[in-house]
């Protein structure tokens, strides 16, 4: 689980992004899910986008994405959001250490 100021960070590095991953009219088939997580894989943290013509909004894509590849949701704007999921073999993000209570 993220805390607040990971999920910050990770926010200010998905500014600078462009949406790798469209979501169209189709929704959530086996091949979009195949490339998010190819592309979780790869960058651990990828921003999406949904096309107007999609029955889903960002937020019923980016929860159910998450349910499924097991990702954290960072956020959604519009019709844009934001996924992480840490490459346990091969990190690529270090975030800033959780506060020790």
């Amino acid at each position: 689980m993220l805390t607040s100021k990971q999920r910050a960070y990770l926010r200010s590095l998905a500014l600078k992004e462009e949406p790798i991953v469209i979501i169209g009219k189709n929704g959530i088939g086996e091949n979009l899910i195949q490339q998010v997580q190819d592309d979780l894989r790869a960058r651990e943290l990828i921003k999406c986008k949904v096309l107007e013509n999609s029955m889903l909004t960002a937020k019923e894509a980016m929860e159910s994405l998450c349910e499924i590849c097991r990702a954290e949701p960072i956020q959604a704007i519009g019709s844009k959001f934001v996924l992480y999921k840490r490459n346990e073999k091969e990190p690529k993000i270090v975030l800033p250490k959780k506060d020790k209570k």
